[in-house]
């Protein structure tokens, strides 16, 4: 009970969920950037390099899990259920999107676009689940922060939309959405900690097998691009497990406006680790930036006079 508590308090969400974002905010540019040290092309390897990612991460979630409750946390019968379903939307299922989308756009747009999840985990948790009522500045939110995705696109912050690159993004936006309502409902009973290490390395042992039986091939070495692949595990270790314990005890929309931190951080690393900064900082960019993130405030401002 303590620990739900913990989680619960307004400084404690704040200052986690941030750390959550940020942590989130530097994986677009990251793994474009692992793209580049690995010489990684085609479908294949990067499926690869994505489920190696997370089949890495959902291991040191477990371990760190078992350290800090000082028990080894052992999957169950009752969990399994949940973790087959949060390993086909959170991780085969949405990284099998992203990780090819980003492949055909900018760190940039991937970058924006990601910030779009606050508020399509919103119409999932209205229209789907149930779990939030969808009001009238809800929708007045949602409707601005599509038209940014939208202005991204037309005005030449990216210079061809394409489905593969940009509706990839935007798809793995949607199958995320899907398992933050998924968490919700799985972790008012579960150990969140257990579901999310487990399933992440589920996820990714199938990402992984696909991209091989595909031909994928990458090739390992103490070297740069082995710490951008820690780190990329690390930032799902962490924030997930962190965003899973929030979501298990707060409204999505709640925990979700702080999701208009992540494109903001993503178009700050993209233009100093990609070197995409007549992108990063053009006005069409600006522009859609500021409507994505005002997007998620109407959002979040509304749970709060509810």
């Amino acid at each position: 009970m303590e620990n739900r508590e913990f989680f619960k308090k307004p400084l404690h969400v704040f200052l986690l969920a941030m750390l959550c974002c940020t942590l989130w905010g530097s994986a677009a540019p990251f793994i474009k950037w692992g793209y580049q040290l690995f010489n990684i092309k085609g479908v294949p390897s990067i499926l690869m390099f994505a489920g190696i990612r997370f089949a890495l991460a959902g291991l040191l979630v477990i371990l760190f899990g078992s350290f800090l409750q000082k028990k080894v946390l052992v999957a169950k019968k009752e969990n399994m259920q949940g973790i087959c379903t949060l390993a086909v939307f959170q991780t085969a299922g949405q990284y099998f999107f992203y990780y090819i989308g980003l492949s055909h756009t900018s760190g940039v747009n991937g970058s924006i676009i990601t910030g779009t999840s606050a508020f399509i985990s919103l119409l999932v948790a209205s229209l789907i689940f149930h779990y939030e009522k969808l009001t009238l500045r809800k929708t007045l939110g949602c409707f601005i922060g599509f038209l940014g995705i939208l202005f991204m696109n037309m005005s030449g912050a990216s210079a061809n939309f394409s489905f593969i690159g940009e509706g990839f993004v935007l798809m793995s936006q949607f199958c995320g959405s899907i398992s933050a309502a998924f968490i919700k409902k799985f972790t008012q009973h579960q150990n969140a900690v257990l579901l999310s290490g487990y399933q992440f390395s589920l996820g990714g042992i199938l990402l992984a097998i696909i991209g091989y039986l595909m031909g994928g091939h990458i090739t390992f070495g103490f070297n740069l691009g082995l710490l951008v692949l820690i780190h990329l595990a690390l930032v799902s270790a962490i924030a997930y497990t962190i965003w899973g314990l929030l979501l298990s005890v707060n409204p999505v929309s709640k925990i979700g406006v702080y999701m208009c931190v992540t494109p903001i951080i993503g178009v700050i690393l993209s233009s100093v680790v990609l070197h995409e900064s007549n992108q990063a900082f053009q006005p069409s960019s600006l522009i859609a930036l500021l409507l994505v993130s005002l997007s998620v405030f109407l959002v979040n401002k509304e749970t709060q006079t509810d």
